[in-house]
């Protein structure tokens, strides 16, 4: 049975830094698409980043592009989502996905079959 487990969240203000985890577990990332969203009240789902199943490409938004980074630690299964220089619209509950379908296009959350449960990240002004 396929875990992602997200950690990191919080509260920070503007001009901050975060750093969030997904912990794995029944599935290996180095081998999956992994990929976060975020979801602001009211607001449809939206792609963040995402690394890919074939190396180290990886894919930003354009808001995030340049302040947030993703990586992945195989050794420890776990794929991380740094976030410098955060802006009160970064504010969302921020969501781990993962897929071991070969996908060539990384921003439909469709496109993914296994989610953790959420982290709430919050910047205040």
């Amino acid at each position: 049975q396929v875990q992602l487990v997200e950690s990191g969240g919080g509260l920070v203000q503007t001009g901050a830094s975060l750093k969030l985890s997904c912990a794995a577990s029944g599935l290996t990332v180095s081998s999956a698409a992994m990929a976060w969203f975020r979801q602001a009240p009211g607001k449809e789902r939206e792609f963040v980043s995402a690394i890919s199943w074939a190396g180290p490409s990886s894919y930003y938004a354009g808001s995030v592009e340049g302040r947030f980074t993703i990586s992945r630690d195989s050794a420890k299964n776990t794929v991380h989502l740094l976030m410098n220089s955060l802006k009160p619209e970064d504010t969302a509950n921020y969501y781990c996905a993962a897929t071991y379908t070969h996908i060539n296009y990384y921003r439909d959350f469709k496109d993914y079959d296994y989610w953790g449960q959420g982290t709430q990240v919050t910047v205040s002004s």
